[in-house]
């Protein structure tokens, strides 16, 4: 199954780690470490092959996806080699990268960026294609009456108004176009009623929001276990240091706060109480494309005996990231030729803040994963 996977950010860390990633594996030059889609249980021909993945994408920067694969390597992220070798396959990939558009109203940008998805799917034979938002986060969106119905959004986009954040624009023109949506990142994209309208008029699947990739995942793992053994969380602060593009976007205070209420939901959800403590983000620039995460969790034992209980992680934020963006694609696009609509609340295993009503523990979720790949055909 010929499956395009556009990439909003696509000049960033994360997409050109994933692009050559995918590259690496269609030529037998690294193996699918961190694809959670290889996993025996999870593994099926039914999902369209890593070889099978054809990239193209917006971005806001033109630097070409040579140069910042070269940057990734010189920063530790991709090996050198990788680059070096992969140098033709990289470029073909440059010219499927566009611009993002600005047009007089956000109906005409997203009429411009439905027509490069389109042209992208007819150029390449592709039989789906799924948008992965992995474009820098953006500030919680604010309340607009014509979020609530499809037609007074379409209505209100054909103002100067801007009606949308980036993401949603994004996702409304993937799913005018045919294309399942994925946001890998804390902002808006498709969850909205308005948009929630339009897959189903447009019969697409979408999925999100915010990847879970290091101190999340680790609470996804330790909260069920405080939950199932009684233990009482009485506080669990974080700190998270990181550096690189996503570092420097998170320094600014509307999408730090954005990204901070998104890696805390599963806390609450999981204990079914909210413990005392903050979860901090610091832009660190030294770190570069790194990140380290110190969590102190205090918990009351039997008889009111007080413990305590820290980690440390620190890890590549893109080769956290990347191998997951091609397992969503590959996912998502599977479960579109299903015919599956809206949300896909059983891709929780991969989000901070997943969609539908769903269970935060890692095990839980990877279970529902597991069913659903199984029903695939």
């Amino acid at each position: 199954m010929r499956t395009g996977v556009w990439l909003v950010g696509a000049r960033g860390s994360v997409a050109v780690t994933s692009i050559v990633g995918a590259a690496a594996l269609r030529s037998g030059l690294a193996e699918p470490i961190g694809c959670v889609t290889e996993h025996p249980r999870l593994r099926t021909g039914v999902l369209p092959g890593f070889a099978d993945l054809v990239f193209g994408g917006h971005d806001v920067v033109n630097t070409s996806l040579l140069k910042r694969a070269e940057a990734l390597a010189a920063a530790g992220v991709v090996p050198a080699r990788l680059v070096a070798a992969l140098h033709s396959e990289l470029s073909i990939v440059d010219d499927d990268v566009r611009p993002v558009p600005h047009a007089p109203t956000q109906r005409e940008t997203a009429a411009v960026m439905q027509g490069d998805l389109e042209r992208f799917r007819d150029r390449h034979e592709l039989e789906r294609v799924v948008v992965v938002n992995v474009s820098s986060t953006e500030a919680a969106a604010a309340p607009h009456p014509a979020h609530a119905g499809l037609d007074r959004l379409r209505a209100a986009m054909g103002t100067p108004e801007q009606v949308l954040p980036g993401s949603s624009v994004a996702a409304y023109a993937a799913m005018s176009a045919g294309c399942a949506y994925v946001d890998f990142t804390p902002s808006t994209g498709a969850r909205l009623p308005a948009l929630h309208e339009l897959a189903l008029e447009r019969g697409t699947p979408y999925a999100g929001h915010d990847g879970k990739t290091g101190e999340t995942l680790l609470k996804s793992v330790l909260a069920p276990m405080f939950a199932m053994r009684r233990l009482h969380a009485t506080s669990w602060s974080g700190i998270n240091l990181l550096g690189g593009g996503d570092g420097a976007t998170l320094a600014e205070p509307a999408a730090n706060a954005a990204k901070s209420a998104s890696k805390q939901r599963v806390l609450g959800e999981t204990l079914g109480y909210v413990p005392d403590g903050t979860t901090r983000i610091e832009y660190v620039p030294g770190l570069g494309d790194f990140k380290t995460a110190w969590d102190l969790v205090t918990f009351e034992g039997f008889l009111g005996t007080a413990m305590r209980m820290e980690f440390t992680w620190h890890g590549c934020d893109s080769a956290l990231a990347a191998p997951l963006v091609l397992d969503l694609a590959r996912l998502t696009a599977a479960a579109h030729r299903n015919g599956h609509v809206g949300p896909l609340a059983a891709l929780a295993f991969f989000f901070k803040d997943p969609l539908g009503d769903t269970d935060h523990g890692l095990g839980a979720q990877f279970e529902t994963l597991a069913e659903f790949v199984g029903g695939l055909r």
